[in-house]
């Protein structure tokens, strides 16, 4: 199996090197990124892997700072009549007392240039081109190895983009990237790669495996965030707690209710943070405005009642089941209801483990406390602002992604998605307190449904 290509991450000080690193490893841990000039002092490396197979050796490197003098001194390492290449003058100044001295963070930049098969000349755009760029292209290209220019911070309103593209070019860099490392366009990574195989034709194949190996491990995040989402809203919509008719206990309920979705939020809020390589600092969220009570009497709808076995249209049961479900809904039980309902519970209803409790809290005057529409429709929007916002962010990103509450008007009057709806029927398939039975495929399916939907409501493209 061939060696991992080496590839030497070079360019001025503080133009986001570190960053490019971090955003192509998805790991916000390395080095250090700073708007202090020269925070990378030392060679630092990683690999990329496709399919456990090591691809790509990234080498991060010092900023280089005094690219003018440095030139200037190499011109006077050889003699007048020496006709020396661009290498061969390099390995003279690695070789030199200044290449551990003045120049120091320069040599550490060439030795491993040197030692690489190419290199990604990383440009911050906001910055004017001065001659001291144009001597530090000099150098690197002295070094006799492939220069991908990657053109970083392109979405800055400061952005010089056109100018430099046409300063590269005028030194022979026509093969440019823009690559963003706080906010990567879609599709960015597979257009570094795939410029990066025009400049090393013979590892084409290595690098198409890698592309295909990244876009697949994009589409298994996409999804697993998408199912995340998902068995949030289930548990949400799914949850149902029996609170006595008295005002206090109606309160305390409802308080440890609202810390019990918040609780799960924050769940959901971290997996979807360590799937895709961030941390808690990397989001700021707003609190959760509080949960009013919710009492519903939906216990006779259709669905709980399929749930239970009873299908409209079963004779006498089925009748039966109507007619206390008008009453329920007319606003009270009725003695004719209640002497209906004690006979179905005992004859002909079947299922009853998750409703038993339910049909005696309607008949002593408990309440049903569960989350209001607009809660779920804005958790809802919340996450799936999140899993935007995380796929497209790059893991130099400094600035927390702010999930906040001002939407929930918009959503106040949307219908919910089927899966919601059919789990407010359901409410054994809540794992807010409880882990649910692992024997409920219904609850599986509608989590799939859901699923499936937030996926393609935040479909990217595979790659970032």
């Amino acid at each position: 199996m061939a060696d991992p290509i080496r590839i030497a991450v070079v360019g001025h000080t503080n133009t986001g090197k570190t960053s490019l690193l971090r955003t192509l490893l998805r790991d916000t841990r390395f080095g250090d990124v700073s708007d202090r000039p020269s925070t990378t002092r030392h060679v630092e490396g990683a690999r990329l892997l496709a399919d456990g197979t090591p691809i790509l050796s990234l080498f991060d490197t010092p900023g280089m700072e005094d690219a003018i003098a440095l030139l200037d001194y190499i011109d006077t390492l050889a003699p007048a009549h020496a006709r020396s290449d661009g290498p061969e003058r390099i390995r003279q100044f690695l070789g030199s007392a200044e290449a551990h001295a003045r120049y120091e963070q320069e040599a550490k930049v060439l030795r491993q240039l040197l030692d690489s098969d190419a290199a990604f000349y990383v440009v911050d755009v906001r910055d004017p081109v001065l001659p001291k760029h144009r001597d530090e292209l000099t150098l690197l290209a002295d070094c006799a190895r492939p220069l991908l220019p990657v053109l970083n911070f392109v979405h800055a309103p400061e952005s010089r983009e056109a100018q430099w593209r046409e300063a590269l070019a005028r030194v022979g860099l026509h093969a440019q990237v823009r690559f963003d490392t706080v906010a990567p366009e879609l599709g960015g990574e597979r257009r570094l790669y795939e410029a990066l195989a025009t400049l090393l034709a013979n590892r084409r194949d290595a690098l198409e495996h890698l592309i295909a190996s990244r876009e697949r491990d994009a589409r298994s995040r996409h999804i697993a965030a998408a199912r995340l989402v998902a068995e949030l809203l289930i548990d949400i919509a799914a949850t149902r707690q029996q609170v006595d008719a008295d005002e206090n206990a109606i309160q305390h309920a409802v308080d440890n209710l609202h810390q019990a979705v918040r609780t799960r939020e924050q769940r959901c809020v971290d997996a979807l943070l360590a799937l895709y390589g961030f941390s808690q600092k990397d989001v700021s969220s707003a609190p959760l405005p509080l949960l009013d009570g919710r009492w519903e009497d939906d216990l006779f709808n259709p669905e709980s009642l399929r749930s239970m076995g009873i299908s409209l249209g079963k004779g006498a049961a089925a009748g039966a089941a109507a007619g206390v479900g008008i009453d329920l809904l007319a606003g009270g039980l009725t003695l004719g209801a209640a002497a209906a309902l004690g006979a179905i519970i005992g004859g002909t209803w079947q299922s009853l483990s998750d409703y038993g409790d339910r049909l005696l809290g309607k008949l002593t005057g408990s309440r049903e406390l569960t989350v209001d529409d607009a809660i779920l429709r804005l958790l809802a929007l919340r996450q799936q602002h999140l899993l935007r916002a995380l796929a497209g962010r790059g893991h130099a990103a400094l600035a927390p992604v702010e999930l906040s509450t001002q939407e929930i008007s918009r959503w106040r009057d949307a219908a919910l998605p089927d899966a919601l709806e059919l789990a407010r029927a359901h409410p054994a398939w809540s794992g807010l307190v409880n882990r649910p039975r692992d024997d409920m495929p219904d609850r599986q399916q509608a989590i799939a449904a859901l699923a499936t939907s937030v996926a393609a409501e935040n479909n990217t493209p595979a790659a970032q």
